[in-house]
């Protein structure tokens, strides 16, 4: 008798496969088309965790200081974030959203929230209690 399960490499594949084109098709839902992943990411970073340091922000996802600093400049350029001096060390400016910026966010969140509905409206009920259940461990998975 031989074992229908595939390989746990096919396994890890077939998921790296439907995640990443799950995740190219939700990012093209944004509310600034000409903004950049990385830009959105930013604005993303500070909706969520408040206020950042550029060296903070840049430690956080993982690129050069420069790098950060150009993204930071093209965001406060459009209005999107401001710099201000840190209060209690003025060696240290702080990066935070302006309104504008968490227009961008939340429309940006309302319209990937919306492409996701319509999808989930298309699956059986079945479907959706999978994916439900699969919700925790994805998210397990992407703690680690």
């Amino acid at each position: 008798m031989t074992d229908a399960t595939p390989p746990l490499s096919a396994e890890a594949s077939q998921l790296r496969s439907a995640i990443v084109r799950l995740s190219r098709r939700l990012r093209n839902e944004r509310a600034v088309d000409s903004m950049s992943d990385g830009q959105l990411a930013v604005l993303g970073i500070l909706k969520m965790h408040g206020t950042h340091t550029l060296g903070e922000l840049a430690d956080r996802e993982r690129v050069s200081a420069p790098s950060m600093n150009r993204t930071v400049n093209c965001l406060e350029q459009d209005g999107l974030v401001s710099r201000s001096p840190d209060e209690a060390d003025r060696r240290k400016v702080n990066i935070a959203l302006t309104a504008e910026g968490i227009a961008v966010v939340e429309e940006t969140l309302r319209r990937r929230d919306a492409w996701l509905e319509d999808a989930l409206l298309e699956l059986s009920g079945d479907e959706r209690r999978r994916l439900r259940d699969a919700v925790d461990v994805i998210a397990r998975m992407a703690e680690r």
